[in-house]
């Protein structure tokens, strides 16, 4: 983040209420220049082009008093994705709340894959594990129309969310709430996706930035952070029909554990792929039907 960050620090806001340029320019000495915007946007409902059109548009005291308390929170640390309630995937805007991981960019790669490999079945059967916010269930129940597809978690919580958002979305989406495969019985689904936990437990990170506020139970997993990704692979053969995919986010330097995961499973066709950002972020495979 840039800009000072010096708490409170009410000394030097305008003396009236400001117009709009005046109060993204006390924000913008605080926090990054995007998040002073898109938090304007959100207490004034606008879109951005209005912030650009009429600079000179003054607030309310109370749009003012509301825009203050969230520049604070965010130099706090709070996620911008928090304060506004939203956070935008794949081209469509999830409510998400302090309940949910938020959606990153990184995970619209699982979303790619699976229209890629699946996307021309007519009776594709899809599961989501760990939905979260229902960001990759309700995109691909959005993007394939036919799929059946079913969303789980563990967390009461995420499914309230989740459920919320597939309804102001419109997607048909079965929720269950399970940890992992355990209140599946004998269902089986020609593809299951999944951004699990993939972070160390121990891992420093989850005490900075963005991390701090999010869910810890969504973010760590076990010493290694591998604990969840191995759960799922190793269950994922008595729930995938023959010849059906299997698609993992997870961290930067866990492909190459993860490949071993699915091959030691016997998984076939297994291969990693790369974010925008070149770095191998979802690994995956198909099952051909034969168990070790």
């Amino acid at each position: 983040m840039s800009g000072p960050a010096n708490g409170a620090g009410y000394e030097d806001l305008p003396d009236d209420l400001p117009d709009i340029a005046r109060a993204l320019t006390w924000a913008r000495q605080r926090i990054e220049v995007m998040d002073a915007r898109m938090l304007l946007r959100h207490v004034l409902q606008c879109p951005a082009s209005r912030l650009a059109a009429w600079p000179e548009q003054r607030l309310d005291a109370n749009d003012w008093l509301q825009f203050r308390d969230l520049v604070e929170r965010r130099v706090a640390g709070e996620p911008v994705a928090y304060l506004t309630g939203e956070r935008e995937f794949f081209g469509r805007n999830f409510m998400v709340t302090p309940s949910v991981l938020i959606p990153r960019p990184d995970t619209e790669l699982l979303v790619e894959l699976a229209l890629a490999h699946c996307g021309d079945l007519r009776q594709l059967r899809l599961l989501d594990m760990g939905t979260g916010s229902g960001a990759l269930a309700i995109t691909l129940a959005l993007e394939l129309g036919q799929a059946e597809v079913t969303a789980l978690d563990r967390s009461r919580e995420a499914l309230w969310v989740a459920m919320a958002n597939a309804a102001r979305l419109g997607a048909s989406v079965s929720f269950v709430q399970s940890d992992w495969f355990s209140a599946l019985g004998d269902e089986r689904f020609q593809l299951i996706v999944s951004n699990p936990p993939y972070i160390a437990a121990a891992d420093p990170h989850l005490d900075e930035g963005d991390l701090r506020f999010e869910p810890r139970s969504a973010l760590a997993a076990g010493t290694a952070g591998l604990d969840d990704l191995a759960e799922i692979v190793a269950g994922a053969a008595r729930h995938l029909e023959p010849a059906g995919w299997l698609f993992l986010e997870h961290g930067w330097d866990q492909a190459f554990a993860v490949r071993g995961l699915l091959a030691d499973a016997g998984f076939a066709s297994i291969a990693s792929w790369k974010d925008l950002a070149g770095i191998e972020r979802v690994s995956g495979g198909r099952w051909l039907g034969r168990e070790r």
